[in-house]
């Protein structure tokens, strides 16, 4: 989307951000609530035998890293942005769908295939750390649903950003924030290069698809608007 000015971009970004204002209130914590459940009882009901990932090169080389959980936990904050410029319900109920959809799949692989990072010693400092980590455990490894849905949301804030010239500072920190996302997998060693890979591939297909009906859908409601307008337009 192109805007005129600086102030008008600002303008319909606050405007996006307050419409459906309680959809989005309630919308994004059922949801989470719901996808911890899933993800949780997953983590802890394995049916088949749990495979523990192989290392490749590049998990020896980073380091465990503390200070790398704060980015990890910003993916709940990270994901939630492309719903704050979504401004009607169907749009967040599409969007939900997709990202139930996604969800769905990462899911129904950790069933079939229940996946762990080899065992590490290394546990964060403090508290709220310790808690997180008892939560998200290593297992649900393959594919990385943190590293899924931070391509998905970078890819879906991206489509928005590209067509307006005063987002750039938006777009940098979109790829840096996604890309500091998918680094903290890694050094908190929650996932190894293998879940990043497979979770990268889940995310991307995902956002491409959804980018691909979402335009299929603009498309044919802007046929149907002409049609209601002229008549002789139903013939397209």
């Amino acid at each position: 989307m192109r805007y005129p000015s600086k102030a008008a971009f600002y303008q319909d970004l606050l405007r996006r951000a307050k419409a459906q204002f309680w959809l989005k209130t309630l919308g994004v914590p059922v949801f989470m609530v719901l996808f911890f459940w899933g993800y949780i009882y997953i983590l802890k009901h394995a049916y088949f035998p749990v495979t523990v990932m192989p290392l490749l090169a590049i998990d020896r080389l980073i380091p465990y890293q503390n200070s790398a959980w704060f980015l990890y936990v910003s993916l709940w904050v990270y994901v939630q942005l492309p719903v704050m410029l979504l401004d009607n319900c169907w749009a967040l109920v599409r969007h939900g769908a997709w990202a139930a959809g996604l969800s769905a799949i990462g899911f129904a692989l950790f069933i079939l295939w229940p996946t762990a990072v080899p065992p590490t010693g290394d546990v964060g400092d403090g508290a709220l750390f310790a808690s997180i980590r008892s939560i998200d455990t290593t297992g649900n490894s393959c594919p990385s649903l943190h590293v899924a849905f931070a391509v998905f949301t970078a890819l879906q804030l991206e489509l928005f950003l590209r067509g307006a010239a005063q987002a750039g500072w938006a777009r940098f920190l979109n790829v840096f924030w996604c890309l500091g996302i998918v680094y903290s997998t890694l050094a908190t060693k929650q996932h190894v290069m293998l879940d990043v890979y497979a979770g990268a591939l889940l995310g991307f297909v995902g956002a491409t698809a959804q980018a691909y009906f979402e335009n299929r859908f603009r498309v044919n409601a802007a046929v149907r608007e002409r049609a209601q307008i002229n008549p002789a337009a139903r013939k397209l």
